[in-house]
């Protein structure tokens, strides 16, 4: 199954804390969980906690906006656009530094069923059989459609084959999702 989204396409929720809005690209079910693996574009509006999700780790990649900082405990990370930081969903973390509304792309995946690798691709690539594109910059071929900032493509069971950048400026965000053996 591939199936094509554009930041337009996705349905809008808010958040608990009113801090800002999440955009659903995919939800993958499991059996013992609340998801397998879960894509989604939220709004950062203001400074706040980020949701606590136990047992499930991150990857978040800045979209639109300025740096910001991811601070709790003895953490702190300044989050620069376009580059993913992988993160336990214990933690204890707030965003903090939005100075204008921004954007993020955010995978989670249940820790004991799979595992996300996120690379930022400026080259042709050939995905493998489970995973989200989400264009960064430019325009992109994927799935046999051309794809712009915001829009991409997730898949699950198959390759959507060649996934090609049509643009000298293309970047995409490519997720591969790997399911723990005999999941």
């Amino acid at each position: 199954m591939i199936t094509s989204f554009t930041l337009a396409s996705l349905p809008v929720t808010r958040w608990q804390n009113g801090a800002g809005e999440t955009r659903e690209i995919v939800r993958v079910t499991a059996a013992d969980a609340p998801f397998l693996w879960r894509a989604s574009i939220a709004t950062l509006q203001a400074d706040g906690p980020f949701s606590r999700f136990d047992g499930v780790d991150r990857v978040i990649v800045l979209l639109e906006g300025a740096p910001l900082w991811l601070r709790g405990g003895n953490i702190e990370h300044r989050l620069e656009p376009g580059v993913p930081w992988a993160f336990a969903g214990e933690w204890p973390l707030a965003s903090e530094g939005i100075v204008a509304p921004g954007m993020d792309f955010n995978i989670m995946t249940q820790r004991h069923l799979a595992s996300a690798q996120v690379d930022i691709a400026t080259t042709a690539q050939r995905p493998e059989a489970e995973g989200v594109a989400c264009v960064l910059k430019g325009r992109w071929q994927m799935a046999g459609a051309d794809h712009h900032a915001g829009g991409g493509i997730w898949w699950q069971e198959e390759s959507p084959g060649d996934l090609v950048p049509l643009t000298a400026d293309a970047s995409l965000i490519l997720t591969t999702i790997r399911r723990v053996s005999g999941r």
